[in-house]
């Protein structure tokens, strides 16, 4: 097997045909490097560049360290395994999971590995990178598994064998039903897949027992959802305290235009901004685990309140204070309640993060000739402005922003046969094939509820794959986020089948769409419309009387399904984010 050997840092470049032209890249065994792997090598160009102006003596601007096992390693794998019947299979995924970690890794690649490990003495990142992620089209945003490791157990023999384990966990969950799932929507074939895996350096700081960066981020450069002033080319930055699963699984984030970083989001109260504020984090566990746990993704990870944070410091530059006035200042340097606005750096300007953001931005569009999405992490040092920082740039992926004509007249929006408007919509297009419409039962609904819901869902949706037809669903909250409070936690194998999303909001309920996280990702570019309706904010409306007073195929305590004689008509303006849906 080739193996091309370097030593745990890397300058690479790619040319039109994807061929990489190696430099001190780490490349493990043969084959292709995956999408994200490919991704993160355009990365270091953009880099590069970036750097060479020299505009941000503050900021140091890089990307973390990697390793890439090529797709070669994985064919070995699988076939000297005789895994892929198993993989195939409609097993379910702990089972694959526990049969793809009795298998052996290749021997050629485990010195290598065994080198590899002996030489990183940071928490690293297990990262999926087949050969489809990261494409235009079909990015597989959050599809695939990603191990994060401590990686600082005191013999090389148990860091190993925690390495191995994560690279077979990202094997195994190429075969996991949600990319199964993922692969009918977008007519892939899971046999067709290859999957290549990044070993990464987890930017970060120590804490005692935790590890994670200052800051994490999502930023776009289109904006599907514009706010106040700002504008959809203008772009958004989605930012959080800790790890970045915060923001890709849809928790609470401080979302805001890099044009405008001292406008604060459209709350009309201090109690609102504080409601709506970051409240916990994700960090690495660097003490042992409650148990041996191979096959959970989370196995080193956890999530503690934000006050953790502000005993490790780790609030200087994220955080202000509310005083007993109602006042909100930025930093902590009083006592009072914290919000996690980000104003030290977005309004006293003490890094210049959002200046490098909104760079990388506009060299990455250039870069791939269309809106992109990045995701980056930061550390800081020092104090006020004689403060310095590190932007880790962890990702760069394409954009697919629609730019068919739809109009809508205000005699369409105001016709009294619409089922739904909304002025707040994602998506751009038309539809009248769908019949079926999904929704969850507005009296009974309750936040606690929100995971028995999703459970019901998955098995509506299963019975309409069956049938191949799409349908319409109504909720309330923010679809697939992971904190089950804010919305109904869902992930996409659940709603595959779904043409049409709609987020409904209930009076002291109602959470703004994320759009950094991975399922927001992936609606975007399956073209799944998203309206977002909330009434006691002019958002638009839902026709619940109508809705009712339709026959139901399916009903339970929590769910409606019911099917109309004729397809409903839909219509989204993607310019003016208008949207209709009439019977």
């Amino acid at each position: 097997m080739g193996v091309i050997m370097a030593d745990f840092d890397f300058l690479a470049s790619v040319d039109d045909n994807k061929n990489i032209k190696q430099a001190q890249t780490k490349f493990i065994g043969t084959g292709e490097v995956g999408g994200k792997a490919h991704s993160l090598i355009i990365a270091e160009e953009i880099v590069t560049e970036l750097n060479s102006a020299g505009k941000y003596p503050a900021l140091t601007v890089d990307i973390p360290e990697f390793t890439v096992l090529r797709t070669g390693v994985f064919d070995d794998f699988m076939q000297m395994n005789g895994l892929y019947k198993i993989a195939l299979s409609d097993a379910d995924d702990s089972r694959i999971a526990h049969e793809f970690q009795k298998a052996d890794l290749p021997f050629e690649v485990l010195k290598d590995l065994r080198d590899l490990i002996s030489k990183a003495n940071k928490p690293l990142a297990i990262r999926s990178s087949s050969l489809l992620e990261d494409s235009k089209f079909e990015p597989f945003a959050g599809i695939y598994n990603t191990k994060m490791l401590p990686n600082n157990q005191m013999d090389i023999d148990t860091r190993c064998r925690k390495l191995y384990e994560a690279v077979k966990l990202v094997y195994a969950s190429t075969f996991f039903k949600a990319p199964k799932d993922y692969m009918k929507a977008t007519k892939n074939r899971i046999e067709d897949e290859k999957m290549a895996v990044i070993i990464q350096e987890v930017i970060g700081r120590k804490h005692d027992d935790r590890f994670y960066p200052d800051i994490s981020g999502v930023a776009r450069s289109y904006n599907f959802y514009p706010m106040g002033r700002s504008k959809p080319e203008e772009g958004v930055v989605d930012l959080a305290v800790g790890l970045g699963k915060t923001i890709v699984d849809g928790g609470m984030a401080w979302t805001y235009s890099p044009e405008d970083p001292a406008q604060s989001p459209p709350y009309g109260t201090v109690n609102e901004i504080m409601k709506n504020t970051q409240n916990e984090f994700w960090h690495i566990r660097m003490s042992e685990p409650e148990e041996y746990d191979p096959i959970n993704e989370t196995e080193f990870m956890l999530q503690s309140n934000i006050t953790e944070a502000e005993k490790d410091t780790a609030l200087s530059f994220s955080a202000s204070t509310v005083s007993e006035s109602g006042r909100i200042t930025p930093g902590i340097g009083s006592d009072g309640p914290r919000i996690v606005n980000f104003a030290p750096i977005l309004k006293l300007e003490l890094l210049p993060l959002n200046d490098a953001v909104k760079e990388l931005l506009k060299l990455s569009a250039a870069k791939f000739n269309t809106p992109v999405e990045i995701e980056f992490a930061v550390t800081t040092e020092g104090e006020g402005y004689e403060a310095s920082g590190r932007l880790g740039f962890l990702q760069v992926r394409p954009m697919v922003v629609s730019n068919e004509n739809v109009e809508i007249s205000d005699s369409e929006f105001d016709d009294s046969n619409n089922i739904i408007t909304s002025e707040f919509v994602l998506g751009n297009g038309s539809s009248d094939t769908v019949t079926d419409i999904i929704y969850v039962k507005p009296d009974v609904f309750d936040a606690k509820n929100t995971k028995k819901i999703a459970a019901e869902l998955e098995k509506f949706n299963s019975k309409l794959t069956e049938l191949n037809r799409k349908y319409l669903l109504i909720g309330f909250g923010r679809w697939g986020s992971s904190d089950h409070w804010l919305g109904i936690p869902v992930k996409w194998a659940q709603i595959s089948q779904a043409k049409v999303i709609i987020e409904h909001g209930l009076k002291n309920f109602h959470i703004d769409p994320s759009q950094g996280s991975h399922f927001f990702q992936n609606i975007t570019l399956l073209k799944v419309m998203y309206f977002t309706i909330n009434p006691y904010l002019d958002h638009g409306d839902i026709n619940m009387k109508f809705l009712n007073s339709q026959k139901s195929i399916t009903e339970n305590k929590l769910l409606r399904h019911i099917k109309l004689d004729k397809p409903v008509k839909i219509k989204v303006n993607g310019i003016t984010s208008e949207g209709i849906i009439s019977a």
